[in-house]
């Protein structure tokens, strides 16, 4: 079988023209959701990129246990066990995250490709030529300093020959993306993960894009996030952030519907698994935030809860032949549901353990019905700000979100009468949040999670 993910970085739910009421445009991948099974309530499991990539890989939830680190050598990971079954894989990256240092995301993968430049990636310097700020110090991202500069500088110096969109990271890994199709899709059997990091910023889209969603703005583009208080910006400075990132996300949904149409012009369309996700989203400005999470030295809140804007998130999935075309499906499932579902279409029995559950019965209307969603935030960077890792539990109605310092308080909000999440009525509701505060704890348990962890979450009030 022929299967194709496509992962775009920090790409919110309510961003999609077909998932939500942003007028975000999108045409490319709202004709693709339509042409799937689209999942009207798919959360994070582990937060952010690289722990959401191990869930991804390994069909396990990887945040109950560590942070941020590289893949360990002991997980059985996706493209190894598709390997072992006769798959040619590979990995077309610009997301930095998976490869440099030793992170070792392109283990199993026979191939791999990384465009190189993104997010203060230095792969060539060029100090003949100074860096030049492009964004003052208190709107953008702190402490990150390469050279004594910011990220938003270093992406300018080390992408200055950009001359049009084609320049610009997930053109080049769609065009990349695009030439592996045209030269191996005789293959019977193949996996190709297409890892864009847009929409994650630095937000670089083409001018006109911007436009579209600010006409008016004179001031300095707001390229980048200060993952600190939005109150740092002006309500003109604020409107123009969010334009460029949705910008990013229509030049996200160009360029990778050229690879699902590139499908369609050697014809395996049709008998391909075709994936389109992304591992979390982004504040815009709700809940007073920019980023996604807290480490602007001006913020004193401490680790940040993670709210819809982070934690509900795309995911439409094509089989072959189209079976499931159209289909909404409104059942809770998670990241670590991804692996199982491509090994339960490639009929690959000898499965590792896993915590997923395959979507196919979904899809096929057989059920498998999941009562709770859990996103977890690692622990490690979210511990240095003074706490301990945020976490959310999720069922069809409410939302309870525990952890932070010990002055936090745990909080729970009714999706369908708050789904701003602004009116915490855990006061209100001491029966939902003990139920939901025990499904958690019985979770981590079923896990073999620290009982020093689940410890803390027990004594939260």
């Amino acid at each position: 079988m022929k299967i194709i993910c496509l992962i775009s970085d920090t790409f919110r739910y309510d961003h999609l023209g077909c998932g939500g009421e942003k007028g975000i445009r999108t045409p490319e991948l709202d004709e693709f959701a339509e042409d799937s099974t689209f999942f009207e309530n798919y959360y994070l499991s582990s937060f952010p990129t690289i722990p959401a990539r191990e869930d991804f890989f390994t069909g396990r939830f990887s945040a109950p246990f560590h942070g941020w680190q590289p893949l360990e050598k002991d997980e059985i990971v996706l493209p190894e066990v598709l390997s072992a079954n006769g798959y040619i894989n590979q990995l077309i990256c610009d997301n930095p995250h998976l490869l440099k240092g030793d992170a070792n995301y392109h283990r199993g993968f026979q191939a791999y490709y990384w465009i190189r430049g993104q997010e203060g990636d230095v792969y060539l310097t060029r100090f003949n030529y100074p860096i030049e700020e492009v964004m003052p110090d208190d709107k953008t991202r702190e402490p990150t300093r390469i050279f004594g500069h910011k990220l938003i500088d270093i992406h300018r110096w080390q992408n200055w020959n950009w001359q049009g969109e084609e320049d610009t990271f997930v053109a080049r890994t769609a065009q990349t993306a695009c030439r592996w199709i045209e030269d191996n899709h005789k293959l019977d059997n193949f996996f190709l993960w297409v890892d864009t990091f847009d929409a994650h910023e630095p937000w670089d889209p083409p001018a006109e894009l911007v436009r579209l969603y600010d006409p008016d703005y004179e001031g300095i583009p707001m390229l980048h996030p200060n993952y600190g208080p939005a109150s740092a910006y002006s309500e003109a400075e604020l409107r123009n952030l969010g334009a460029h990132y949705a910008g990013e996300i229509t030049l996200v949904s160009r360029w990778l519907g050229k690879v699902l149409k590139k499908l369609k012009e050697v014809d395996i369309y049709d008998e391909t698994l075709i994936v389109f996700t992304t591992d979390h989203g982004m504040y815009l400005g709700e809940h007073n935030r920019t980023g996604k999470s807290n480490i602007c030295k001006a913020d004193n809140r401490g680790p940040w809860p993670l709210y819809e804007e982070i934690t509900h998130i795309p995911l439409m999935v094509r089989l072959p032949g189209g079976e499931g075309k159209g289909k909404r499906v409104k059942e809770l499932v998670q990241q670590v549901d991804l692996m199982p579902t491509i090994l339960d279409m490639a009929d690959i029995k000898d499965k590792p353990p896993l915590h997923g559950k395959s979507l196919l019965p979904l899809i096929r209307g057989e059920g498998g019905n999941r009562p709770y969603a859990f996103s977890i935030c690692g622990p490690l960077a979210e511990e240095s700000l003074g706490g301990i890792h945020w976490s959310t539990v999720q069922d069809k109605e409410w939302a309870y979100l525990v952890g932070g310092r010990e002055e936090d308080k745990e909080e729970l909000y009714r999706l369908d009468k708050d789904p701003a999440q602004e009116n915490n009525v855990a006061g209100e509701n001491k029966d939902i949040v003990r139920r939901m505060k025990r499904a958690y704890i019985e979770f981590l348990r079923s896990l073999g999670a620290a009982e020093g962890r689940i410890r803390k979450i027990e004594e939260k009030k």
